[in-house]
């Protein structure tokens, strides 16, 4: 992403940061999650470098609390720093899909099965996430359909009622967004979830948890296996083109 290619994105970031008139001039973790969240929604791309001083500005925060901001997102492994370059949006390999992967096998089917928030209203945020994903496929906008995906996952693991199972899935989020920017046409990807995510939901609308459960298993053990395919083929091409 080049200098100008950031204008939108910190344009955004301060527009939002006044429209909701938050003091987040000592919040490291307020700036930590305001970035997570532009890498979630797929605004910030595998290899962007961040940089340091239109940040903080953006965010509105002095630069001593940007720098405890992105230190946070470097431990979460959603940042790198590199030398001689700064600080720079992570480019994942194959062991960070799988390491991804394990925790959501645990934690989604498990927040389907038994979590105590299977209520009206998370039942609704599941309708409204497979809503978003077909609106955005008749259009063609296959970013968008990813970013209904996500909505959909984070509505999955709120039904567990757990505030720190949706705070770790916020992470996992942050990473599967950077694993769909490595598999280029996000189109193949996506578009097999989209009647997935509709079944799942109506099983969970029907009472139907096991089987909700059940079908998100196997819908992740695909997904994984056709992520860490796609990250083969990358890693061979790159093996076989000439430098």
């Amino acid at each position: 992403m080049a200098a100008s290619e950031l204008d939108p994105l910190l344009a955004s970031l301060s527009a939002a940061r006044l429209q909701r008139r938050a003091v987040m001039s000592t919040s490291a973790e307020r700036a930590a999650h305001a970035l997570r969240e532009q890498v979630t929604e797929g605004t910030l791309r595998s290899g962007t470098r961040l940089p340091e001083v239109r940040l903080a500005e953006a965010l509105g925060v002095s630069r001593n609390t940007l720098r405890e901001a992105l230190s946070q997102l470097v431990a979460e492994r959603i940042l790198v720093r590199v030398e001689h370059r700064g600080v720079l949006v992570a480019t994942p390999d194959t062991a960070a899909v799988r390491d991804v992967y394990a925790a959501r096998r645990i934690i989604e089917p498990a927040a389907v099965l038994h979590g105590p928030a299977v209520d009206a209203a998370h039942l609704d945020a599941l309708d409204a996430a497979v809503r978003e994903g077909t609106a955005a496929s008749g259009r063609g906008d296959w970013t968008g359909v990813g970013s209904a995906n996500q909505h959909f996952h984070r509505a999955v693991v709120a039904l567990a009622g757990s505030e720190r199972l949706v705070a770790q899935m916020e992470l996992l989020l942050a990473e599967m967004r950077l694993f769909f920017h490595q598999m280029g046409d996000p189109e193949p990807f996506h578009a097999p979830y989209l009647d997935e995510n509709a079944v799942i939901a109506g099983h969970l609308r029907a009472g139907r948890r096991e089987a909700a459960a059940t079908r998100l298993a196997a819908y992740l053990g695909t997904a994984e296996e056709q992520l860490v395919a796609g990250f083969g083929e990358i890693a061979e091409r790159a093996r076989t083109t000439p430098a």
